[in-house]
């Protein structure tokens, strides 16, 4: 077996990993290309994939009933969203306890 890069769809395991892996393959009754994903889980030893990074598998001996696969390297790091309503209120807050201080301090 080859070599596969997927993106990791599940982490919520112990050092282990859940990958989608995408394929084209012609059709040629329709003369299209048709999109097929399979899914495979790896060993992630370092622990250190999340969901949407994009990751290399080399194939490896059977490590369990169903991981046959093991993480070699992350290749993209996923976009960590954070929402904006968060920090800004964050921010909110801190300067209206700094604003709360002042004056209380000024008093």
């Amino acid at each position: 077996m080859k070599p596969v890069v997927g993106i990791v769809v599940s982490n919520k395991m112990q050092k282990s990993v859940v990958v989608a892996v995408d394929r084209l393959f012609h059709n040629k009754v329709y003369n299209r290309y048709v999109k097929r994903t399979s899914k495979f889980m790896a060993h992630d030893e370092a622990d250190a994939c999340n969901i949407g990074d994009r990751v290399r598998l080399d194939p490896s001996r059977p490590l369990s009933k169903h991981k046959h696969w093991v993480v070699a390297e992350i290749l993209r790091r996923a976009k960590v969203y954070v929402p904006p309503s968060a920090t800004a209120s964050s921010e909110h807050d801190t300067k209206s306890q700094q604003a709360g201080a002042a004056t209380k301090s000024s008093n």
